[in-house]
């Protein structure tokens, strides 16, 4: 028998834990985990401890980032699937939709005419290019691991810091992108909003002082299958990946920090804004090379 294996939690025993409810002392993963005044509780001691009126709202359950504990705990991460999939299907409907929402800096030539880019104001192409993909498979992959690593994170976060944590991942991706890239290569798809929910999983492991094996071993396959070519027409955009990394990672720096109270939502909001303005600026100095 393994004694030094960490124990389950107590309602996904598949889940190892080193987190236990300040109250019963019952192991809890990040989905249970709400936290509280000192340490965190488990769901139903937050219940038993519950008040009324303002002090019901003032002790609503929180998650370990300090956002509100919802009913459905994955419902930012379907809504996300579901928009990229509306897109795949209307790229796949519309003809010359998918050129218009693609990250291109400059412009290309699209039967005959010019197709402007981010260069020349078309700055919505940072973010529409997250969610556009062209091939099924393409789609198929991306919204596989953004279910398995996007779900457990929205549980551990809350729904209004994850979706900032998505979008800020990928635009960061989308800026190095824009920076290092030729201006007429077209670049798409989730895998940078991604890499930055994976980034921010290494955060929260370390924070929660998880075994860290399985998420870095996740770590290694996602470099290897940036940097390793494996042939084929298609290619991986290893500076959306990198830049998607690294932005998520800084984010939840800031959302899984030690500080509590007003001070913490400071903090995380503050680098949340510090990392868009980071990325805006590199986007200014690129369109200004480029113009």
């Amino acid at each position: 028998m393994d004694t030094d294996r960490l124990p389950g939690c107590y309602r996904h025993p598949d889940r190892d834990t080193g987190i236990t409810c300040a109250r019963c002392e019952r192991p809890i993963c990040p989905e249970c985990m709400i936290s509280a005044s000192v340490g965190f509780q488990c769901p139903e001691c937050v219940r038993g401890g519950s008040g009324t009126g303002h002090t019901a709202a003032a002790n609503a359950p929180r998650t370990v980032a300090g956002g509100i504990v919802a009913g459905d705990p994955v419902l930012v991460t379907k809504v996300l699937i579901g928009i990229n999939a509306a897109v795949f299907l209307a790229a796949f409907l519309v003809p010359g939709l998918a050129i218009q929402l693609e990250l291109l800096g400059r412009y290309v030539e699209y039967w005959g005419a010019p197709v402007e880019g981010v260069a020349t104001g078309q700055y919505h192409r940072l973010l529409t290019s997250t969610f556009l993909h062209v091939e099924w498979w393409h789609i198929i992959g991306n919204m596989l691991a953004l279910w398995v690593i996007g779900g457990p994170l929205e549980a551990a976060l809350g729904r209004v810091r994850y979706l900032a944590l998505y979008l800020l991942s990928g635009l960061g991706g989308s800026a190095l992108v824009y920076l290092l890239t030729a201006p007429n290569t077209p670049t798409l798809g989730a895998s940078g909003a991604i890499c930055g929910l994976l980034g921010a999983t290494v955060v929260l492991a370390r924070r929660l002082r998880y075994e860290m094996r399985p998420v870095m071993v996740t770590l290694v396959l996602m470099l290897v299958v940036t940097f390793v070519p494996f042939g084929g027409s298609w290619s991986v955009s290893w500076q959306a990946h990198i830049g998607g990394l690294v932005t998520g990672a800084l984010v939840a720096l800031g959302l899984l920090g030690p500080a509590t109270g007003r001070r913490r939502t400071l903090i995380q909001w503050g680098t949340c804004a510090a990392v868009f303005l980071l990325a805006v600026a590199v986007v200014l100095v690129r369109t200004a090379a480029l113009t």
